[in-house]
């Protein structure tokens, strides 16, 4: 059986994953876009991400990218991680960030209190809509995974819900050297003694952190 892991998520030097008042024109709160330079620059990002030929950098920060993407058989989003729009949909207009083809590829399932019709897209992404929690979204990932990788995308919110449920395997985290003071902190409320760093390597932009659940300790 595959592993529920979170891959290239960055975090600043003082634990925010995003900044605060995030919005259409922030996505990431304001400042968080700071927090991804590094995986912007990289061949994987060009490639994967905006759909270029890859025209980025190809060293450890690009090595961590691509592995990210490996094995992964299933998606699990917070809402705001597929928009901006709040409340009850108003329509079915909005369809992501990414565009026709978004990177992923296989099914997503988006964590939302309202319910939205299934969204396929190019490219083999099929955006679910899941409106029972992060339990039902963890089981009907796991069946459409079928024994590969669930990643968990974010955002901060919806990690720490699975991180204090006992169900994440796996953290990469790239700690970036930016400062945000304030926004929302991964690791609040949540005890994370049950991991263990077992990878630790400095990028060009970030320091690369492998979190892995220890032996023994309860999903």
């Amino acid at each position: 059986m595959g592993k529920v892991r979170v891959a290239c998520f960055a975090v600043s030097v003082d634990g925010y994953g995003a900044g605060p008042r995030q919005s259409l024109e922030n996505p990431l709160g304001e400042g968080g876009a700071g927090l991804f330079k590094w995986f912007h620059g990289t061949d994987t990002f060009q490639k994967v991400v905006v759909g270029s030929g890859g025209s980025g950098t190809t060293g450890i920060d690009d090595a961590f990218a691509r592995r990210s993407f490996d094995n992964v058989g299933a998606w699990i989003l917070g809402r705001n991680m597929f928009g901006p729009v709040r409340g009850p949909w108003p329509d079915h207009e909005w369809k992501g960030w990414w565009g026709p083809s978004p990177p992923y590829h296989v099914p997503v399932f988006v964590l939302t209190h309202h319910a939205r019709p299934t969204l396929t897209m190019d490219g083999g992404t099929v955006f679910h809509f899941v409106t029972g929690g992060i339990h039902e979204a963890f089981t009907a990932a796991r069946k459409a995974a079928n024994g590969r990788d669930v990643r968990i995308g974010g955002g901060v919110a919806t990690i720490r819900q699975f991180l204090q449920e006992g169900l994440i395997d796996e953290m990469h985290l790239a700690q970036t050297p930016a400062l945000l003071g304030t926004g929302e902190r991964l690791f609040e409320g949540v005890d994370a003694s049950n991991f263990e760093c077992v990878e630790r390597v400095a990028g060009e932009g970030a320091t690369h952190l492998v979190l892995r659940k220890t032996k023994g300790a309860k999903r």
